[in-house]
């Protein structure tokens, strides 16, 4: 029984792996591929990992792997977050068919502050004001 289970989810985990070195190729642009290889391998390397605990029942063993899985998922979507942003940042294109940019027009250059439009928001609320339906225009540069 334990054969199979170590065989199920090896299987699932060489097919994440997959499906992120897939999305390495396949991907229109580095926001896209960086998500993708990700997501994809921290959850296929989780389940290569989770096999290997199971298959050696040592202490010692599965403690460290479950360690890595803990930290992999941990830092893998922090990592890709902070990897994602310095692109941004720098000026790395993004893909032609995106619908949606929520950090256009928000970081400003000189100061290397990205802002944000809450406390534009909550100030005209505060005043009595009532917010409007419309989203607020984003700052100048």
């Amino acid at each position: 029984m334990i054969n199979i289970l170590v065989a199920v989810l090896c299987t699932i985990g060489a097919i994440f792996i997959l499906i992120a070195s897939i999305g390495i190729v396949r991907m229109p642009d580095f926001y896209l591929r960086l998500s993708v290889t990700v997501k994809a391998a921290t959850l296929g390397n989780g389940l290569m990992l989770t096999c290997c605990a199971i298959v050696f029942p040592q202490v010692s063993v599965t403690t460290k792997a479950l360690a890595i899985v803990f930290f992999l998922i941990l830092t893998a979507p922090v990592a890709a977050h902070l990897i994602a942003r310095s692109a941004y940042l720098i000026g790395t294109p993004q893909w032609k068919g995106t619908v949606l940019d929520e950090i256009e027009g928000m970081y400003d250059e000189e100061t290397h502050v990205l802002h944000s439009d809450r406390p534009e928001s909550a100030t005209s609320t505060e005043a009595g004001t009532p917010p409007t339906d419309t989203p607020p225009a984003p700052p100048e540069r």
